[in-house]
């Protein structure tokens, strides 16, 4: 039973939650203040204004170094976890989503020639630098609330 309150009262698990939770709402927003309507999807989407991918990790790292040192173990094996999924994002997956947006160009030309195929790929898998960079400064932000803050308030 101790293991699953200590799961509940874990503040560096909760601030990479928190953090991927406001970026997926900032999203929302985001989209909803573009085109005046909401579109609830995006609370699980992939890519976007900011990269909630990136902003839970550093936030996790964020935690991890407010509360066991910015020299510990576990804040370098956080920080190189972080960089990993920051370059992942801004790199590999925005590739990836570029690719797709040529094949969907190409599997519609196929279909403007008569060819019918099933689905489109998902192009919006990556992020630009400035999504992931908003994303990092999230992370900080909650990461920092997390441990900081709510120890403040106690």
């Amino acid at each position: 039973m101790r293991n699953l309150a200590d799961l509940f009262t874990n503040r560096i698990l909760w601030a990479a939650a928190a953090a991927w939770l406001t970026a997926q709402i900032i999203k929302i927003l985001l989209d909803m203040w573009r085109h005046k309507s909401v579109n609830w999807r995006l609370i699980t989407s992939s890519g976007g204004m900011p990269s909630s991918h990136t902003s839970s990790v550093v936030a996790m790292t964020a935690a991890v170094g407010f509360a066991q040192g910015f020299g510990s173990v576990a804040f370098a094996v956080s920080t190189v976890v972080s960089m990993v999924v920051m370059y992942d994002a801004a790199g590999v997956r925005r590739a990836a989503g570029k690719q797709a947006e040529v094949i969907n160009q190409l599997v519609t030309s196929l279909e403007n020639s008569g060819v019918k195929l099933d689905k489109q790929l998902k192009e919006l898998l990556g992020h630009s630098p400035v999504e992931v960079f908003a994303g990092a400064i999230l992370g900080v932000l909650v990461g920092c609330l997390f441990t900081r803050g709510l120890e403040n308030l106690q």
